[in-house]
């Protein structure tokens, strides 16, 4: 992945804010919760760990970016880092932990399946896990970054086949939120009206990534020169934890082993 991407929200890039907070929220979630031998699958940027370090008996991070791990283990040099694709989860054996952190991933895997055998492989008996993945019912414009993005009922279907005890809710905003979110897909639809022949759906997604992550990251940009105000007060507390409903931006799901 570029170093550049969009995929990869950043904490330090103004324009990125309210995708950060938001998030940054399902760690915070988190955070009251995790104890012993805990695993994140998809750390990124790493923003997350420092709340989930002081939890844990002991931290293992995957990640397919090895700058990105190399610059968490300068950070933190207890962490167990793994630099791989994933699935299958390589190297790590069965009922090794009590936790299991996937956020904003499994939209990128292609055999979901095997990705959730796996994690329920590696939990230990009873251990949980925590993955987050975008509706795709607000999904404004097709993320080539992404193998499949789910609905309510498709990602519910995909968890009971692998886990008999599982929630999902969702993550939503308040007006604040809602704001940005609606002059975000103003702009979006007002640069896919030049898109006539719907090319953003027929070309191969290797070919998009690039175009994307231009257009994307130029809107971002002009969103926060537009709504300075807006985007740089979203924080936390404009994201909360909910039953699912029309307003949901990401589900938010607890799976028991």
């Amino acid at each position: 992945m570029l170093s550049f991407s969009t995929e990869i929200t950043s904490s330090q890039i103004i324009s990125d804010n309210p995708l950060f907070q938001r998030t940054l929220k399902a760690y915070h979630l988190i955070s009251k919760e995790i104890h012993g031998d805990v695993l994140e699958i998809g750390c990124g940027e790493g923003y997350g760990i420092d709340l989930i370090i002081q939890k844990s008996k002991s931290l293992t991070v995957i990640d397919k970016s090895k700058h990105v791990l190399d610059k968490i283990k300068k950070r933190h040099n207890k962490i167990k880092v793994l630099h791989q694709n994933i699935p299958p989860l390589s190297h790590l054996k069965d009922n090794s932990f009590d936790f299991v952190i996937s956020f904003q991933v499994i939209e990128h895997i292609k055999d979901s399946n095997l990705f959730l055998k796996e994690i329920y492989r590696v939990l230990k008996p009873n251990g949980k896990a925590y993955i987050t993945t975008p509706n795709s019912k607000k999904t404004i414009a097709r993320n080539p970054w992404h193998y499949k993005e789910y609905n309510y009922t498709e990602i519910n279907d995909l968890f009971q086949n692998h886990f008999s005890n599982f929630r999902v809710n969702g993550i939503e905003g308040n007006k604040k939120t809602d704001a940005y979110y609606l002059k975000n897909k103003q702009a979006v639809q007002r640069f896919l009206r030049l898109d006539i022949f719907k090319i953003q759906h027929k070309t191969p997604a290797l070919l998009l990534k690039i175009p994307y992550e231009i257009a994307n990251r130029l809107n971002r940009n002009k969103l926060l020169k537009k709504n300075e105000q807006l985007v740089n007060s979203i924080q936390l507390e404009d994201y909360s934890l909910q039953e699912y409903s029309k307003n949901t931006l990401d589900f938010f799901c607890i799976l028991k082993k």
